[in-house]
C-alpha cells in the first residue's frame, strides 16, 4: 500500500484482541454507514461465531427516531453512526446502553468512547482544505481562513444540511463561541463559489476544474480519488493539495464514527461482541479500507 494512502486513510486502532465465540444467534445492526465493504466485515463475524448479521441502513437521524418509534419492541441490537454528534444524541435520549467490557477498554483510548461505554468510536475522520498544487490562490491555514474577504467567490462545500458541516460548525463554536461562529458561517456563505451542491468528492472536482480555489471535504475522499480506478478523479485529486487546517492552534477538526449497543436490544450479549470485533486488528484494516 503506497505511504500516501497509509498516511490519509481513516486512522485506525489497531490494538490486539481476541472475543468471545459464540452459538448460532441473530444480530439486528441499524447503520448509517455505506460500504459494500461492511459486508465483509459481517460475514468475517458471523464465520467466527455463528452469529448471523442483519443490518438495516439509513441516515442517522431518520435511524435514531426508528429506534425511538419502535421502543421496547425495538429489533435493533447496535446502533452505527459516522458522526459523533448523533452518538450523542443517542446517549442524551437514552437510546444506548452502556457497556462493561475490558477487551474495548483496553482496545479503545478513554478519548475515543463514552465514560460510561455507551458508545465506542471504530474510526476518525479529518476535514481539510484542499487547494491547487499549480494555480496561485489566496493562501489558507485556518477553518477560519474560509471567512476572509480574500476569498470571496472561492470557497467550494457541500450544503450546511450535511452533518459533517455541522459538526465542524460545532468545533468553531466550542473553540470561539456562538457569535463569532455565525460571523464565520455568515463569512463563508459570503465566500461561496457556488450554490453547494453534491458530496466531498464533487468539491474536489470542482476546485480541479477552477470553480473555486480552497474546497473542504473528509480526508479519505480524497486518498479514495487517489488511490480509485477511475481515471479523471485520479488526474483531478493529483492536481490538489491536502492542508491540515489550524496547525499553529487547536489543529483538524477530527469526527468519529462509532457504534453502541441499542438499550432495548433483544440480543446484547451479541451486541457487545460484535463491538468488541470491530476493534480487533482484523475488523479494523476492513474497517478502514471501507472508508
Amino acid at each position: 500500500m503506497p505511504p500516501l494512502f497509509r498516511t490519509l486513510l481513516v486512522l485506525t486502532l489497531l490494538l490486539g484482541c481476541t472475543y468471545p465465540a459464540w452459538s448460532e444467534g441473530v444480530l439486528n445492526v441499524y447503520s448509517s454507514r455505506h460500504y459494500d465493504t461492511d459486508d465483509a466485515l459481517h460475514a468475517m463475524f458471523t464465520e467466527r461465531t455463528g452469529i448471523e448479521v442483519r443490518v438495516i441502513e439509513g441516515d442517522a437521524d431518520a435511524l435514531l427516531q426508528r429506534i425511538q418509534r419502535e421502543g421496547d419492541l425495538s429489533p435493533a441490537d447496535v446502533f452505527i453512526a459516522v458522526d459523533a454528534g448523533r452518538l450523542r444524541l443517542a446517549t442524551d435520549r437514552g437510546l444506548l446502553q452502556p457497556v462493561a467490557s475490558d477487551l474495548l477498554e483496553r482496545a479503545v483510548p478513554a478519548r475515543l468512547r463514552h465514560p460510561d461505554g455507551l458508545w465506542f468510536g471504530f474510526s476518525q475522520r479529518v476535514r481539510v482544505l484542499l487547494v491547487p498544487r499549480e494555480r496561485r490562490v489566496p493562501q489558507v491555514s485556518r477553518y477560519e481562513d474560509l471567512a476572509d474577504p480574500a476569498l470571496d467567490g472561492a470557497v467550494l462545500i457541500r450544503s450546511s444540511g450535511n452533518v459533517y458541516n455541522q459538526s465542524l460548525t460545532a468545533s468553531i463554536i466550542a473553540h470561539a463561541g456562538v457569535q463569532s461562529a455565525q460571523e464565520w458561517a455568515d463569512g463563508v456563505v459570503t465566500n461561496l463559489a457556488r450554490k453547494p451542491q453534491g458530496g466531498d468528492r464533487d468539491q474536489i472536482r470542482a476546485l480541479a476544474a477552477g470553480e473555486g480555489d480552497v474546497a473542504v471535504a473528509n480526508h479519505y475522499y480524497f486518498a479514495r480519488m487517489l488511490e480509485g480506478s477511475d481515471g479523471s478523479d485520479r488526474e483531478a485529486a493529483e492536481a490538489l493539495r491536502l492542508v491540515f487546517p489550524n496547525q499553529g492552534d487547536r489543529g483538524a477538526h477530527v469526527n468519529l464514527s462509532g457504534a453502541g449497543v441499542v438499550a432495548s436490544a433483544p440480543n446484547p450479549e451479541h451486541a457487545v461482541a460484535y463491538l468488541e470485533f470491530l476493534a480487533t486488528p482484523e475488523a479494523q484494516v476492513i474497517y478502514a479500507l471501507g472508508n
